[in-house]
């Protein structure tokens, strides 16, 4: 039984996974029927900031989801166990994921700033 959740629970993860490099993949290249449709004078860029934000968004969501499902067992609802472990892994590993992320762009910065020029 736990075995099927986890596996079940597993799939599923992979296919978010697929699901959101699909959508950066597409992002990144830009759509041709997309980019024919828009118009001169009209731009149609990924503005980091907003990919930034969306991301940090997601990885705070995964937090208070983490944390209502736990507070949720906690005072005894009926919520399954690995529901509870499998939110709090996905919510550490999103932070750890933008927590390397972020150390990557300090990274890349401080080598821009030593740079000779």
């Amino acid at each position: 039984m736990v075995r099927g959740n986890y596996e079940s629970s597993v799939a599923s993860l992979l296919s978010q996974i697929e699901a959101n490099r699909d959508r950066l993949d597409t992002a990144r290249l830009g759509d041709v029927a997309t980019e024919q449709r828009t118009q001169v004078g009209q731009t149609s860029e990924l503005n980091f900031y907003d990919l930034a934000r969306d991301a940090l968004d997601g990885v705070h969501a995964s937090q208070q989801e983490s944390k209502v499902l736990k507070e949720a067992f906690d005072s005894g609802e009926d919520v399954p166990l690995t529901n509870v472990v499998l939110a709090m892994q996905k919510s550490s590993l999103a932070f750890e994921a933008t927590l390397q992320v972020r150390n990557k762009v300090l990274k890349a910065y401080e080598d821009i700033l030593n740079m000779p020029v």
